[in-house]
This record gives structure tokens, sequence and C-alpha cells, in this order.
């Protein structure tokens, strides 16, 4: 099933039980898929396929992977801010904007088809790898800031509506952006990226929380595999920095690219 269709059939999937199996294989997949979204995103590319392969409802594959992803990213999140690449201060309209942008995002996902996202988010992918690889502001030097703080907030708050609404490619469109158009240097706009990601992430699964669509004991269980890859993603993503975000947000775009163009064309 496309990653477009499962918004769909929420409302017509019965419940669901995980088999044992599933909890200590989706964790080990987590353990990955954790480590992958610490220092480029992307790692929905990894465990939304798998909880659809092992046969997780639409709505509950949604629901629940915001856990383990949530859980993953509040680790990463801290490690940066431990580092030293962000500061909590100053940065909290740009939070409460993201925030809101992602719930209305989770809201809307529940009354909307996204069909149309499989024409749109392919070109911007392939865009976030062009320039990734072609400009030179891509490294770890800060440079001008071209729009300032109170200006990029509808750009977070419309990567955070995205995020809540469909999600893969959030972390890169993150990261991308600060770097652009906020003049960060690409290990510290993948800091701030985190912060804002846990954010929509947050407000996702509050929403589908209450709508009752998240396997609480397994995304807890994937959550604690996501935290120990977020652990040692993050602890390479700032020790290596560019040299290793770089390439790595280049082959986590364009295989997402790759895998959307493929759902598109399979239907």
């Amino acid at each position: 099933m496309s990653l477009f269709h499962l918004a769909l059939a929420a409302a017509q999937t019965p419940a669901f039980t995980p088999a044992p199996w599933m909890y200590p294989v989706l964790t080990a997949i987590a353990v990955i898929t954790g480590l992958v979204d610490a220092i480029a995103g992307g790692g929905g590319l990894i465990m939304m396929p798998a909880l659809i392969t092992v046969g997780l409802p639409p709505h509950l594959t949604l629901g629940t992977n915001k856990i383990q992803s949530m859980c993953g990213t509040t680790m990463a999140t801290w490690r940066y801010h431990r580092a030293g690449l962000f500061t909590l201060a100053g940065n909290g309209v740009l939070v409460a904007v993201t925030f809101a942008g992602a719930l209305i995002g989770a809201l809307v996902i529940q009354h909307f088809k996204p069909q149309v996202l499989s024409l749109i988010v392919p070109v911007l992918l392939i865009g976030v790898a062009l320039y990734t690889v072609l400009s030179p502001r891509m490294d770890d030097c800060d440079r001008h800031d071209r729009l300032g703080a109170r200006k990029f907030l509808p750009v977070a708050g419309g990567v955070g509506f995205y995020d809540g609404f469909f999600g893969p490619g959030a972390g890169q469109f993150y990261t991308t952006t600060l770097v652009a158009l906020r003049g960060m240097g690409l290990t510290r706009a993948t800091g701030l990226t985190k912060l804002l990601n846990v954010t929509s992430n947050l407000a996702s699964v509050i929403v589908f929380a209450l709508g009752g669509h998240v396997l609480w004991l397994l995304g807890l269980c994937m959550g604690a595999g996501a935290m120990t890859g977020a652990i040692i993603g993050s602890h390479f993503a700032t020790r290596f920095g560019a040299r290793l975000i770089r390439p790595l947000l280049i082959v986590v775009s364009l295989a997402l690219t790759g895998r959307l163009v493929w759902q598109w064309f399979a239907g």
C-alpha cells in the first residue's frame, strides 16, 4: 500500500493486535531508523514500509510511526542541544508556529486525499538533493541570514504542516531551508531541525492519540530502539559534521524521491 493511501482507509480499518514477534523485529528496525533520522532525517523511508509489510492497518501505521519518531528525535534533540548546536531561548515562537502548523496538518490529513503530494514532494526532494550537491552553503560555515527569524516563521509553519499532514522528507526540508534562508551551517541547522521535528511529531502524536490511532506498547518499544539509534547517529553527526551529514542528506533525499515516484507508478 502506498503512503499516499494510508490516510484514506483510517475510518474503515478494524482493531489490530500485533503478533509477539513484531515487537523485537520492529524495535531492531527502529534502531536503524533513529540513526538515520538523527543525522539526515528520512527514517520514515525505513519504518513506514516495515509497518505496512508486517500488516499494521493504515491509521495505526501513521500514528504508531509518529510515536517512535518522536522518541528518536527527542533523544537526538537533547544530544544536539547538549553539544551546544542550538538554544531553547529565542526559539520559542519558532517552536510554537511549527507546533501549530503540524497540529493543523495532522487534523487535515484525516479528512483530505493527499494524492496531490505524489506530484509535489518528489520534485521538492530532488530540489533538496540538487541544492545539497551544488550549493557551497552546505557546509558548517554560518552565512548571511536572508530572511531573518520573523520572516522565517511561515516557512517553519509550512514545513510543520507538511510533517503533520504527510511527513516523509520533513527533516530534509527543515534543514535545507535553515541553511538556505537562515544562513546556518549544516550541522547547526541539523541540530535545530531536530527541535522542530520533535515539535511537529508531538503535535501529530496528540492528534492521532486522541483519535485512538496509536499502538502504545509497540510504539514505545520502537521508540526505545529509535532512541538508541539517535544516540549513535547524533554522536557521529556532531563528531564529523557536514562531511557526514551532507552525503547522507543527498542519499536519503534521492531514496525518498525514488520510493515516492515508484509508489506513484505502482498505484
